[in-house]
């Protein structure tokens, strides 16, 4: 093994195709947007250089376009870390415990709509929400509680929460699977130490559990506030940014500007800044479990 990885020509050799399609996939589009980022460009007469001025554009001029969108975003980022990660850590706590049964089958419960085609999870939340013949208007029918049906992906005062509901359904079950291998990896002797000495099952989930799966925590949040930050596809199915751009996203904002608008030095800007923003909520994350690792 170690004659293997001291041969360099082969590691490269080895690592050639998949830096290769990193190049092709995610380098050369990023450098590609930079670029045109700084263009007045169509798409089909010639390019015009005008510097950072798209960039100023974002939030001097459609003001209530694009820094709503932002808001938008960061409402999904909070809602990703403060609802989506907790209820995740307390699902994978309760089916880590050897006492739970039937844990097996609550976990692929859980994970199927992580599987599913965002397409499908669309359409079937698209069902669940129609305001005539949707279950959940159906149900709050014959409840009595006729008061609360809405429209739901069409009212201005509802919509956003209503988005919300499938994303955070989607994906539970993924980050829920993560922290639950991470349980899995703790040595069980800790917790029969723990037993011992009399600790009860919340007091080894806060005192142990909890710091040993910092790492995987970590992990889970970056992957959960970067999604927020780039969500696109349940939005443009669900609502394509409406009503009236109440859950207009960047992702969603510029996908409009560039192929609708044709503006794609300024959907380009768009594009830069999404990326530039999960960059710097990537690095305060890792910041803040550093700090938290070596507090314990």
């Amino acid at each position: 093994m170690n004659r293997v990885f001291s041969n360099k020509k082969a590691i490269f050799i080895f690592m050639l195709p998949a830096l290769f399609f990193f190049v092709l996939i995610i380098a050369l589009p990023v450098v590609l947007s930079l670029v045109y980022s700084t263009m007045e460009w169509n798409g089909f007469s010639p390019m015009k250089f005008i510097g950072f001025e798209n960039y100023l554009h974002l939030f001097k001029d459609n003001i209530d376009k694009f820094p709503l969108a932002v808001k938008n975003s960061f409402l999904f980022l909070l809602v990703s870390v403060f609802i989506q990660i907790p209820i995740s850590l307390l699902i994978a706590l309760v089916l880590s415990d050897a006492k739970t049964r039937g844990s097996g089958f609550f976990r692929t419960v859980y994970f199927v709509p992580v599987v599913m085609s965002t397409a499908v999870i669309g359409q079937l939340w698209s069902k669940i929400y129609h305001p005539d013949y949707g279950i959940l208007n159906t149900v709050l029918g014959l409840l009595g509680l006729d008061s609360l049906r809405h429209a739901w992906l069409a009212s201005k005062g509802v919509v956003l929460f209503a988005v919300f509901v499938p994303i955070l359904w989607q994906y539970v079950g993924y980050h829920m699977l993560l922290l639950y291998a991470g349980i899995k990896n703790i040595a069980e002797e800790v917790y029969e130490a723990a037993a011992i000495d009399g600790a009860n099952r919340f007091q080894m989930a806060l005192k142990i559990t909890i710091p040993q799966l910092l790492p995987m925590l970590k992990v889970s949040l970056i992957f959960s506030v970067t999604g927020a930050l780039k969500v696109f596809d349940l939005i443009y199915i669900l609502t394509n940014g409406g009503p009236a751009g109440a859950t207009e996203v960047p992702s969603t904002l510029m996908v409009r500007t560039i192929f609708k608008s044709y503006q794609y030095g300024y959907g380009s800007a768009m594009a830069v800044f999404i990326i530039l923003e999960c960059f710097i909520f990537t690095g305060i994350v890792t910041l803040i479990f550093q700090r938290l690792q070596k507090k314990y």
